[in-house]
């Protein structure tokens, strides 16, 4: 039986991680989604395994912890090494002063934003090198621009990591015909500000800086198909971003 080509998906439970798998899914990729919230993978795997026909992989996992790769190779099983495209998009904000939060929850996000997209990157790139194709996309944001913020502490510098690994990666990788992606977006409408509670202020900005979710994947697929190392979607942040 041949397989299809397989797309993992982090932080796929809502929000642009949502968009990405219904992205891939719409182009025939089988889908591993990875995400703590078990019953959203599940409702959203059978969603998309009835409209498009492909194979959905559900993995509940936390991404903060220490193991959280390995947990998440496991899961895959023999597949582990046919990863085609790897999407590190789960994140989230701590809208708090870097003192005042717990360590372990600083930790966690550490872990989820830098360590965890960085070891499942080193996870499935020989086998890309191998097969001498591949994707991977890292969502980084318009704040990697941006000087730091008080209250976001390490929130722009994961980010700026996030589009200068993308970049080194690209270097590394393009000849072995991987296309690597940093997407960088601005204002977008998911859950991130309802979860780090700052959606009331959000609320407040003009409606014309907001994207939705499918806009901001639509253009990056495109520029990752383009093997774009840098895409900031909007003419709005691409004028914040040169700025």
């Amino acid at each position: 039986m041949t397989l299809r080509p397989l797309a993992l998906i982090t932080g796929a439970s809502a929000g642009l991680g949502a968009a990405f798998a219904r992205a891939y899914a719409a182009r025939g990729h089988d889908l591993a989604l990875v995400a703590r919230r078990l019953e959203r993978l599940e409702a959203l795997g059978d969603e998309l395994a009835a409209a498009h026909g492909v194979r959905c992989q559900v993995i509940a996992c936390d991404l903060g912890g220490a193991d959280a790769c390995q947990t998440v190779l496991e899961a895959l099983g023999e597949r582990a090494g046919s990863v085609d495209v790897l999407v590190n998009n789960a994140g989230f904000g701590i809208a708090e002063d870097f003192d005042a939060v717990p360590w372990e929850r600083q930790r966690g996000f550490l872990m989820t934003l830098i360590v965890s997209a960085c070891a499942l990157t080193h996870a499935v790139v020989p086998g890309m090198k191998a097969r001498r194709c591949g994707a991977i996309i890292n969502v980084a944001s318009l704040a990697g621009f941006a000087p730091g913020v008080a209250g976001h502490s390490p929130y722009p510098a994961a980010k700026s990591l996030a589009i200068k690994f993308s970049e080194a990666l690209h270097a590394e990788l393009k000849d072995y015909g991987i296309r690597v992606t940093a997407s960088c977006p601005g204002f977008t409408h998911t859950e991130f500000h309802l979860a780090n509670g700052t959606r009331a202020q959000m609320d407040a900005l003009p409606l014309f800086l907001w994207q939705t979710a499918e806009d901001v994947v639509r253009g990056t697929l495109k520029a990752n198909d383009r093997n774009r190392t840098i895409y900031v979607p909007g003419l709005h942040n691409k004028l914040a971003a040169w700025a």
